[in-house]
């Protein structure tokens, strides 16, 4: 649907209507259409900054209009209702602005969306369950409200409700609804429509259900539960009105004659039931029988005399709360001793409470019980004595051979925790068959003789380490077989155990309070102790083996951090270079750990289990003196953690290059030599290189041997190779004069050499070059005439002759002398001049001085006397 209106300033103001929740996609306008433009080149543009913007997708150049992949939600957009049925406030609106371009057809469009509420949430109860308390009494047509009510928070016909009751328990109760605050959001009210019987049924479970008129309608439930309370409407009945027992003359003192029970079918106070006797008990009955006023328990309260009415009608009153007594009647008929039973008269020793010994658990055999005392009317006849129930664990025996007397005692130990109670009859019977019975009832009490035991005492528990603090590791159970405070245990933590470890002292949850690491510490041998509340409490222990597993969080290490192997460059192919060291500290595949090279692969390899490098084709330092590896370490956890390593291998150089002569460059070279040459001047030069390093590239120069007129006229410099001449030449040393000259190096452990001929032509001119080429290519080679060097020992020796140190120690040593001498004479020097000096001094103060002179004469006098000292 779409509304236009024309606004100022070149504005439009368009509205559409979406229903929300709509899928992305689903069209809701064409700008262009519904403004019927039809100018090429415009573009439709969403204004930036609007928020409500992102529900709406726009085609730039079509101006269609859809929806977008944001949920329009309009329970979320307004809260407030929608107008409509049930509804009030205004509609749901989403505004954004749209922008005409270019420039020139610039307009401003208020783009309007109104969004219609769909039926898509259910009504929902604040509580799923609802309880009330109704008393049995309650009037049918009672009303009890039903809160808190449901919610829905759509609008219109989608929120408003109505109610329904579903269920076994809704037979006796129908549901009304009242308006609520707002329209179309009832209040349910649960009606009474049967008297209700608490004795009969006291509890009525039903549903409650909530519906909305959307379509499809949605709806809620909630349980309803109605406890029916009791009043106070029945008072105590007894079964039967008439009751008749008989007893014997010498029955003892506290013998239960009958319990008498009224019955109440209420509850809790309003079942109380009070016994006691009516007005008309006679006072001799009252004195003989009591009536235990809670129990109903008639038992007898004294001995019973021989002119005893032989019976005896005795009236109970059973009187409940708010309610008129009652009454039963109870006719004892008392049998004479003489044709009765023997009489058993007992005297306790245990501890002894209404007809009940107690008796601890932990009494040794034989402990006494009670004696009995047995009488018979007729002495002439003999009276058997014995024990009925639990015959096994107490025995009846005539005392120390009285015959009347019996002692009863324990037969076997005691076990609170096997039987607390027993029942056992003292039994004394005549010949004629007549007996009396005496019952007893025995409950032990308990002692704390049962420690607590774990139903386990070892635990082996596995844990992932970097567990989350407070993770629960293990739930321990123990169980004490003893009652009461002496079987409640509380569980703590043994000694030795760390503080990171925590024991609920009630569930005996064992917890870690921070998080584990298998590399500090792989088991825990933690003590957990239970120990009861007796006194003195007992305790027992458990162990629990925790062993924490490992995962894969520590990357590979390097023992260096940077490696660094010198190797000579002559070093086998595939021989250890050097090792690297690397280890994880994790376990298992974790921790094992695999090496590569990441760069250098093909000079070098290296092994994956040892970490030993190796090199796989010869190495040349000449070529390359260094190599710098990244050697990185992978583990087999999953995921793989890795890490790098730099190596640097450096070659170590051997002599292994010879010297090169760099010049002269042919041994069919030659230089001409003046014969005025100076001798010390510099005739030439023999320049080599060695490419190794250190002392195998040091290079020394000799002559080893040579042919001309002269051989000795020319020398060679040992360091620089520099050729001079030794001696001034002369008519005869014309000619060509050949020098071998070896160039050798200092490496170790043999040095290696190299050999040119220097060819020096003595002449004035060179008038014939090719005279002297064909001399050199006819002279004969040329007789060394030095011996080969000896191989080395130590690489740091060398020849005493390669250097002539000789001449230079002898020209230090004289000029050390001639600086002595010096600074000797230049102290007897000094010395003369200081002794001359004082001598002048004393030579003019004996010098007179006429009294007839002038001063001017005296300094002229004095200046010569000056002048002839010196």
């Amino acid at each position: 649907m779409l509304f236009l209106f024309p606004g100022r300033s070149r504005g439009t103001e368009l509205v559409y209507r979406v229903q929300e929740e709509s899928p992305r996609g689903t069209y809701i306008g064409n700008l262009a259409a519904d403004l019927k433009l039809s100018e090429p080149g415009v573009t439709y543009n969403l204004a930036s900054g609007a928020g409500s913007a992102r529900f709406v997708d726009l085609n730039r150049e079509t101006g269609e209009l859809r929806t977008s992949a944001a949920v329009i939600d309009r329970e979320e957009l307004c809260p407030e209702p929608d107008p409509g049925i049930g509804g009030s406030g205004e509609p749901c609106w989403v505004r954004f602005d749209v922008l005409l371009l270019p420039p020139r057809l610039f307009r401003l469009l208020k783009l309007r969306l109104r969004v219609d509420d769909i039926n898509d949430r259910a009504p929902r109860f604040p509580a799923s369950s609802l309880g009330l308390s109704v008393p049995e009494n309650a009037e049918p047509g009672s009303r009890y409200p039903l809160e808190p009510a449901a919610e829905d928070p759509e609008p219109g016909l989608n929120g408003m409700l109505r109610y329904r009751l579903q269920g076994a328990g809704a037979a006796a109760f129908s549901l009304a609804q009242e308006d609520g605050a707002l329209p179309g959001k009832p209040v349910p009210f649960l009606v009474l429509e049967v008297p209700l019987d608490r004795e009969y049924r006291d509890r009525y479970v039903m549903e409650l259900v909530a519906e909305d008129r959307g379509s499809p309608c949605l709806s809620g439930t909630a349980t309803v539960t109605v406890s029916v309370t009791d009043i106070n409407d029945h008072c105590p009945e007894f079964p039967e009105s008439e009751l008749s027992f008989s007893l014997f003359s010498n029955c003892s003192v506290g013998t239960t004659v009958t319990q008498l029970r009224a019955r109440d079918p209420d509850l809790g106070y309003n079942a109380h039931v009070v016994y006691s006797y009516g007005e008309r008990v006679p006072g001799s009955s009252f004195r003989l029988f009591s009536l235990d006023r809670g129990s109903g328990t008639i038992r007898l309260a004294a001995p019973i005399p021989g002119d005893a009415a032989p019976s005896h009608r005795l009236t109970v009153l059973a009187t409940g709360t708010g309610c008129a007594p009652v009454t039963a009647t109870v006719s004892l008929t008392i049998i004479p001793v003489g044709s009765g039973p023997p009489v058993l008269t007992p005297r306790y020793i245990a501890l002894q409470a209404e007809g009940v010994l107690y008796l601890k658990e932990t009494e040794p055999l034989r402990t006494p019980l009670a004696f009995f005392t047995v009488t018979e009317h007729r002495q002439q006849q003999p009276v058997r004595c014995y024990l009925e129930g639990a015959a096994a664990t107490f025995r009846l025996a005539r005392y120390r051979g009285l015959q009347d007397e019996y002692l009863l005692e324990t037969a076997q130990p005691l076990d609170y925790e096997l039987q607390r109670r027993y029942e056992v009859a003292v039994v004394a019977e005549n010949s004629n068959k007549l007996a009396q019975r005496v019952h007893l009832q025995i409950q032990l009490i308990d002692e704390n003789d049962n420690p607590p035991i774990f139903s386990s005492p070892s635990v082996q528990v596995f844990m992932e380490e970097n567990n989350p603090p407070n993770s629960f590791l293990v739930k321990l159970k123990a169980t004490d077989a003893d009652s009461g405070d002496m079987g409640n245990i509380t569980y703590l933590l043994g000694p030795g155990v760390p503080r990171i470890f925590a024991v609920d002292q009630f569930s005996g949850k064992l917890s870690v309070s921070t998080s584990l690491d298998r590399e500090e510490q792989d088991r825990y041998r933690l003590t957990i102790r239970a120990v009861d509340g007796g006194t003195p409490s007992l305790e027992s222990t458990a162990t629990v083996l925790l062993t924490i597993q490992d995962v894969n969080d520590n990357s590979p290490r390097f023992i260096n951090k940077d490696f660094n192997f010198f190797v000579p460059e002559d070093y086998p192919s595939f021989s250890e270079i050097g090792v690297i060291g690397v280890m994880d500290p994790d376990a298992g595949t974790n921790g094992w750990v695999a090496l590569s090279i990441l760069n250098g692969s093909e000079l070098f390899v290296i092994d994956t289990g040892k970490g030993n490098l190796m090199a796989s084709v010869p190495l040349d330092r000449e070529q390359q003196s260094s190599y710098i590896l990244w050697i990185q370490a992978t583990d087999g956890g999953e995921p793989a953690l890795s890490a790098i390593a730099k190596v640097t291998v450096l070659l170590i150089d051997v002599n292994d290059n010879p010297p090169l002569v760099l010049f002269p460059q042919s041994n069919l070279s030659f230089l001409l030599v003046l014969p005025s040459t100076v001798p010390g001047s510099s005739i030439t030069e023999v320049y080599a290189v060695d490419k190794d390093t250190g002392m195998n590239a040091v290079i020394a120069y000799s002559i080893i041997g040579h042919r001309g007129p002269r051989p000795e006229t020319f020398v060679i410099d040992a360091g620089t190779g520099n050729i001079t001449l030794h001696e001034a030449l002369v008519k005869n040393d014309h000619g060509l004069y050949r020098l071998l000259v070896k160039v050798s190096d200092h490496g170790y452990p043999e040095p290696l050499h190299s050999t040119v001929i220097v060819n020096l032509f003595v002449n004035e001119t060179l008038s014939n070059e090719s005279y002297v080429e064909n001399l050199l290519r006819k002279d004969p080679g040329i007789r060394i005439e030095e011996s080969l060097p000896e191989t080395r020992t130590d690489p740091f020796q060398t020849k005493l002759d390669v250097f002539p140190c000789e001449t230079v120690l002898i020209a230090l040593s004289i000029l050390c002398f001639g600086l002595f001498a010096l600074a000797f004479a230049l102290a007897c020097y000094i010395s003369f001049r200081k002794r001359k000096h004082r001598r002048k001094k004393y030579g003019v103060t004996e010098v007179e001085i006429p009294l007839k002179k002038t001063l001017a004469s005296y300094s002229l006098e004095k200046k010569s006397l000056n002048d002839l000292d010196l």
